[in-house]
């Protein structure tokens, strides 16, 4: 376009960008061939390896270095050169300085006198070609004189015709001064009478500015129009109305907090975020509040126990017979600061809004009719005890079922018939009941203060009951006695006629008994977070009992064996600690993310432990999974005592001091990518809440979908 305009500048221009970039190419181009000639080897014009630009350390583990035209293998020269045979070669050798490696044929190659003389050019920054001559003058592609016909044969574009909006500017024509109106423009007879107003306020106009007019004009104009003239020249002159009126500057000024209607300033911008208005005071900030407003004593207290965050008001409201008693805000430089700090100092932020279907957000659960069979009603109540039952247990069988009260007694109840058949008197308040799990053996484990009995209660197959008798009485005592920390007795009179086969006296009051699955082991805690002995494991057939810790990290809360393998598993305050017994190390440590564990339960799979908590909390651990919880069930609204397992079916309970007994699917499925299915299904009601004190131990029937409950209300019952 530069050559329509005429000007030679533009043309000069051209021709020493031209020149500039035609020298530029020059050197490219030969420093280019230099580089290429370098890396191909100076010496063969041929090109005999055709692996092509790769860098050639591919090749480095091979015995060949490429191919060939023919697709033949082009082997690598023998080099037996080592570093001293290089030392020799670079003293002795005198083009060594010249002698460079061409890595894609593997040989020396030589540099010649030019092309060594090509480098060193280079280095220096000159040109390749030695009679290339930079200097020489620039060939004139383009004349000077303005040429008829264009440069291109390109048609223009439809918007080269159109002038933008600055060379609509440029481009407008200079005001002209004013027409004079004369009568012959008023009484053209195409004009309307709002072209003729319009006339007129520019004869006012131009009158008031003191502009000189053709008093021929006035004489025939009519006498309405000449008034309606004289007003706007007089109201123009006294200042009521400004012909050209000069923008406003001053500042405008605005509320910048207030909540914006769209026409407002702030308005029109949409990623403003007003700041949040004040709270308008109310009936208790009155100086003469109404009585229902006022806090009574108790309130008073309350409010002053409380923490400032908590408190609905930050003040107490107060009555004042007038308005002239009310005494200075003691707090109001300290509400305006904060109001101030929330101003400038709160992060406001606009997030967008996703629109989304509540119910979508809900997980989609099977239906609790799918998932039957699970306990749904109260079928059976068990009353004898006077006072709370601690424990209960039920028999491998699922024949008969054992409970523990604080009234100093152990029960032994037929289910199917809710009838008590036999009733233990024991030295104090029972803690804790444990049937052996073992068919074959017929034993409970019962403790009530520093000591446990084993007691053979003599239901079911007598068979079993004389077998497990002789097992006992069956032990004899080694030569070398060791001194251990738990006495082991044998009851005699009363006591033996009673069941009591053997008594285990602690040095401290045990909290629970758990046995192992064989029936053999039983493990004992006595809580005390200060001391080395609070979990020990007496073996029943040779009579032994050993301390497995010789200190523990915390106190104690609830141990439990593991169903399948060598594990021991040791509750205490805030962790789950699961053992090695064999390699006496541990394995693992399980967070229960709670204050307090209260009980424990392992899945008869082995994988996956719940644990209770005084918070309410029922926590899932998949051991598989990690060593936080998989899952944690906060539907108790008060402490857990008692978490179980069902031996068969995925069912999983959990006893609380809100006197219910939930339960829940828990499907573990042998795939191990896929988690395990958790749904509450059940709600038991049925116990009364007795010293702040509800459901204190839940146990499954071994065979049925059945769940058993104690309580502090005195009672088991039977859920089916």
């Amino acid at each position: 376009m530069c050559f329509y305009n005429g000007g030679k500048g533009c043309v000069l221009n051209l021709r020493d960008s031209l020149t500039l970039s035609i020298s530029l190419s020059l050197s490219l181009s030969l420093s280019l061939s230099l580089s290429l000639s370098l890396s191909l080897a100076f010496c063969s014009q041929d090109i005999r390896n055709t692996v092509g630009n790769i860098p050639m350390e591919w090749y480095k583990d091979y015995p060949h270095i490429g191919y060939d035209l023919d697709g033949k293998k082009i082997f690598k020269p023998i080099r037996n050169k080592d570093e001293l045979d290089e030392f020799l070669d670079k003293m002795e050798n005198p083009d060594y300085w010249r002698t460079i490696h061409d890595k894609m044929t593997g040989t020396d190659v030589c540099l010649s006198d030019e092309q060594v003389d090509l480098v060193h050019r280079l280095q220096q920054g000159k040109f390749g070609d030695v009679n290339f001559n930079e200097y020489e003058p620039a060939i004139d592609f383009f004349s000077n004189e303005v040429m008829i016909h264009p440069v291109t044969n390109r048609p223009a574009d439809k918007r080269s015709f159109i002038p933008s909006l600055i060379e609509k500017e440029k481009a407008s024509p200079p005001a002209l001064p004013p027409p004079v109106f004369t009568s012959t423009h008023l009484h053209l007879p195409g004009w309307s009478p709002s072209m003729r107003s319009e006339a007129a306020f520019a004869f006012a106009a131009r009158n008031a500015s003191g502009l000189g007019l053709d008093e021929s004009c006035f004489e025939q104009l009519d006498s309405n129009l000449l008034a309606s003239v004289g007003k706007l020249v007089h109201a123009i002159k006294m200042g009521w109305i400004k012909p050209r009126r000069p923008k406003e500057t001053a500042p405008q000024y605005y509320d910048l907090w207030a909540k914006e209607d769209p026409n407002a300033i702030l308005g029109r911008h949409k990623m403003h975020i007003p700041a949040p208005k004040m709270r308008l005071p109310g009936h208790e900030e009155s100086y003469n509040p109404p009585p229902e407003y006022l806090l009574t004593d108790e309130e008073r207290q309350v409010w002053e126990q409380q923490d400032p965050d908590e408190r609905k008001l930050s003040f107490l409201p107060q009555k004042y017979l007038s308005l002239r008693a009310v005494p200075a805000f003691s707090r109001f430089i300290q509400e305006r600061f904060e109001r101030c700090l929330d101003l400038y100092l709160c992060p406001r932020q606009r997030k967008m809004r996703v629109n989304v279907n509540p119910e979508d957000l809900i997980p989609k659960l099977p239906r609790p009719r799918d998932l039957q069979p699970f306990p749904t009603l109260q079928s059976l109540v068990y009353h004898g005890h006077s006072s709370l039952i601690r424990s209960i247990s039920i028999s491998p069988s699922g024949q008969w079922l054992v409970s523990g009260s604080d009234d100093c007694t152990v029960r032994f109840w037929e289910v199917c018939t809710t009838r008590c058949l036999k009733i233990m008197e024991v030295g104090g308040p029972v803690k804790s009941v444990a049937w052996n799990p073992a068919p074959s053996i017929s034993l409970v484990a019962v403790s009530y203060g520093e000591n446990v009995l084993l007691v053979n209660p003599g239901l079911g197959d007598r068979l079993i009951c004389s077998a497990t008798d002789q097992l006992i009485s069956s032990y004899e005592e080694p030569e070398e006695v060791k001194d251990q920390q738990v006495q082991w007795a044998v009851p005699e009179g009363k006591a033996q006629e009673q069941g009591q086969r053997l008594i285990l006296t602690h040095p401290k009051a045990v909290k629970q008994v758990s046995w192992h699955g064989r029936g053999d082991y039983l493990a004992c805690v006595m809580p005390d977070d200060g001391s080395s002995l609070q979990v020990v494991i007496h073996q029943v057939s040779r009579r032994r009992t050993q301390n497995p810790f010789h200190r523990n990290k915390g106190a104690v809360q609830c141990v439990s064996f593991h169903p399948s393998r060598p594990y021991f598993l040791v509750a205490t305050q805030r962790y789950v600690r699961v053992y090695n017994l064999i390699k006496q190390e541990l394995t693992k440590k399980l967070m229960a993310n709670c204050k307090w564990i209260s009980s424990m339960a392992v899945h008869p799979g082995g994988d996956n432990v719940i644990c209770g908590s005084y918070d309410c909390r029922l926590a899932w651990f998949d051991l598989d999974l990690s060593t936080k919880p998989y899952k944690v069930l906060r539907h108790h609204k008060k402490a857990l005592r008692g978490v179980a397992y069902h031996k068969h079916y995925p069912l999983f309970a959990s006893g609380s001091d809100d006197g219910t007994v939930i339960v829940c699917h828990g499907m573990v499925y042998n795939d191990l990518l896929q988690n395990p299915l958790i749904v509450p299904v059940k709600v038991l009601k049925g116990h009364i809440i007795t010293h702040d004190l509800g459901v204190l131990d839940v146990a499954f029937h071994p065979t049925q979908p059945w769940v058993f409950s104690s309580g502090a209300d005195g009672t088991v019952r039977l859920f089916t």
